[in-house]
């Protein structure tokens, strides 16, 4: 069930006991206000963004915490194949629809206790467009009155997509995934400073696939 949720098929690993140190990291990560609502990010694809998102997800309904994870990745999100379920509707149609009255019908329930799930949906023409809706600002405040937490797996920063920049305003925070040894500190610095450029609460960075002969560790977190 569910091969990519290492929390829930081997608790004791180290990358699960990783991934519950960055839940208790992001947990410490803003003193006068909770986070309520978190993008994770990357650069580019292939970091693993939806992999930390799913399973940051589930640490948290672990210790819990009533989750909501959003695939809003609504160009090539796979929280559907993470979850083993198909993606006939998800965020691009509800976001066409009236999103108080309909939202409850995109969200699936997990056999993860405190977990749900909303897939991307179809691709649309205007992704950027949909994302930067009134709708969509409407929807986000919806969940975080009907959540303990909202994780949104957002797609990547760089290559000309503004779907990121646009979801990072919204949210109380953006982690960003990177890879050891993989992705160029001038790539890592060019998405930084594309949120800086928005104003987004940059939380952190998790290095993702660390070596774990010289790290003791499969990812780490920098605040």
């Amino acid at each position: 069930m569910y091969k990519e949720l290492v929390l829930n098929n081997d608790p004791k690993a180290i990358i699960s006991e990783t991934i519950r140190t960055l839940r208790t990291n992001l947990q410490f990560a803003s003193v006068d206000k909770k986070l309520r609502t978190i993008l994770i990010t990357s650069s580019v694809p292939g970091e693993g963004k939806s992999f930390i998102a799913a399973n940051l997800a589930v640490a948290f309904a672990q210790g819990g915490t009533r989750v909501l994870l959003v695939d809003c990745d609504i160009r090539k999100g796979r929280q559907h194949y993470i979850f083993d379920s198909h993606n006939q509707k998800g965020l691009s149609n509800l976001l066409l629809e009236n999103v108080w009255e309909k939202y409850p019908e995109y969200i699936q329930e997990t056999k993860i206790k405190n977990l749900s799930v909303m897939f991307r949906g179809v691709t649309p023409p205007n992704p950027s467009e949909l994302l930067a809706s009134e709708k969509n600002k409407e929807l986000i405040e919806i969940l975080k009155n009907h959540y303990d937490l909202v994780i949104f797996d957002s797609a990547p920063v760089n290559g000309g997509l503004t779907d990121s920049l646009i979801m990072s305003t919204l949210v109380d925070g953006v982690v960003i995934v990177s890879v050891a040894k993989e992705t160029p500190k001038s790539l890592l610095n060019t998405t930084k400073k594309s949120l800086q450029n928005v104003n987004a609460n940059i939380l952190g960075t998790v290095l993702n696939r660390a070596s774990e002969s010289s790290k003791k560790y499969y990812g780490h977190y920098y605040g």
